[in-house]
């Protein structure tokens, strides 16, 4: 039996009338309590009446349809609207703005809220995303239903934005969020105006890890954006969280009398790797390069390798390689992480290692270490010193690529825009 779909437009503004056929006033707005239901139901109607909001519960209507609402009974209580916490308003609330849909990670606009009728009670089933129905609400009530539909997502893929909606204590869940990838989220925040962006940081703010992660992801203008509405200490806290190459070209995208408090506030160990980045221009070996990688002795067995590759907290991507130093401290070569696992057991590091590994230096700049990188297919390349002795980092691809793209290019492909 097929679901029949009532257009919230059509809904909004109905005249609401008894049992007896007499009018008591008209629709003003439809509430809904958000809640762990994919379809949430509606709780109430907001009646305008002698020109008052007054609240009815879903319980007393007997019939809704485009242009007419029946109650039971032949009065309406006079009991004035007022919104209570976790409440939201379709239309006051929902209708015409921006949505998360978190199954594309994109934004729509809720051109029209799609109800329908199911166990006897009417709740939310969808948004329509098409232009063209948000004319519903530009036409007479008599041709509102001509608008043939559009493109109607289920609500059990969408998340509104709530911090305008005023004591409505409800934010985006931090749990839905956390199914998206980083960059994903990164996306909405820069498709979203700043107070839906704001809101998403909040969100995400509930786990610092992945807050940083996202701020890592972000383009340059909304990190600065949203930092410097942040405290010293906030920004700090988040800096601390960041991998080191990121948090140093955050840092500097502060105004100049913020860095040093800023920088003052992180941890030790956090502060100088920092401060030995900012010795470098971003666009050069040294200042793409992460100081956080794992370098072992190639005496070590390929078991106690993976013991370490365990053990480390460098970034994932970092870890793909490990790099191997000889008797005298030297770098002595490289092994993907696959190489040391298909390894006999037994077998040393200086056995699987690739010998005299091709590398940069701190001072080079982006092209030259782009066409190291690219000749001999490296996806982790040591930075090394004048001497070609000591490790002082390593450049990652995935940063390399960051600079080559050109910036905006989310957006000039569409995958950061937001659906009208």
């Amino acid at each position: 039996m097929a679901i029949e779909i009532l257009h919230l437009s059509t809904v909004v503004k109905s005249a609401v009338v008894a049992r007896d056929g007499d009018r008591l006033g008209r629709v003003s707005d439809l509430i809904v309590r958000l809640g762990d239901a994919p379809h949430p139901p509606l709780s109430g109607v907001v009646v305008r009446m002698g020109g008052r909001d007054l609240f009815v519960p879903i319980g007393r209507v007997v019939s809704l349809e485009p242009g007419r609402m029946e109650l039971a009974g032949d009065q309406v209580s006079l009991q004035r609207f007022e919104r209570r916490p976790g409440e939201l308003l379709l239309a006051g609330d929902l209708l015409a703005r921006h949505v998360i849909n978190l199954s594309g990670a994109r934004l729509i606009r809720a051109n029209e809220i799609e109800l329908a009728k199911a166990d006897g009670r009417w709740e939310v089933v969808g948004v329509d995303t098409s232009p063209r129905v948000a004319f519903r609400r530009l036409l007479p009530r008599a041709w509102r239903a001509r608008v043939s539909p559009g493109t109607l997502v289920d609500w059990a893929t969408i998340e509104p934005f709530v911090a305008h909606v005023p004591s409505a204590r409800l934010r985006i869940p931090y749990r839905k969020l956390a199914r998206l990838h980083p960059a994903q989220i990164a996306d909405l925040v820069e498709a979203a105006s700043h107070e839906e962006g704001e809101e998403i940081i909040e969100a995400v703010g509930q786990d610092r890890e992945l807050e940083a992660d996202v701020f890592e992801e972000l383009d340059d203008e909304h990190r600065v954006e949203f930092v410097r509405s942040r405290s010293d200490a906030e920004a700090a806290r988040l800096l601390a969280s960041m991998a080191p190459d990121d948090a140093a070209d955050l840092l500097t995208e502060l105004d100049q009398e913020r860095r040093l408090p800023v920088l003052n506030l992180l941890p030790a160990p956090q502060q100088r790797k920092i401060r030995a980045l900012l010795n470098y221009n971003p666009e050069t070996a040294g200042g793409l390069m992460s100081p956080d990688f794992l370098c072992l002795p190639d005496s070590m067995s390929v078991d106690q390798v993976l013991d370490q590759v365990r053990a480390s907290k460098a970034p994932p991507e970092a870890l793909a390689v490990v790099f191997a130093t000889d008797g005298e401290s030297r770098v002595s070569g490289t092994a993907s992480v696959v190489r040391i696992l298909q390894a006999p057991s037994g077998s040393r590091l200086a056995d699987v290692i690739r010998p005299d590994p091709a590398h940069v230096h701190a001072d080079w700049d982006l092209h030259a270490v782009v066409r190291k990188m690219s000749d001999f297919n490296l996806t982790v390349a040591p930075v090394l010193d004048e001497d070609h002795r000591t490790m002082m980092g390593v450049v990652t691809v995935d940063d390399v690529l960051e600079l080559l793209v050109p910036s905006g290019w989310r957006r000039d492909f569409g995958m950061a825009q937001a659906e009208e």
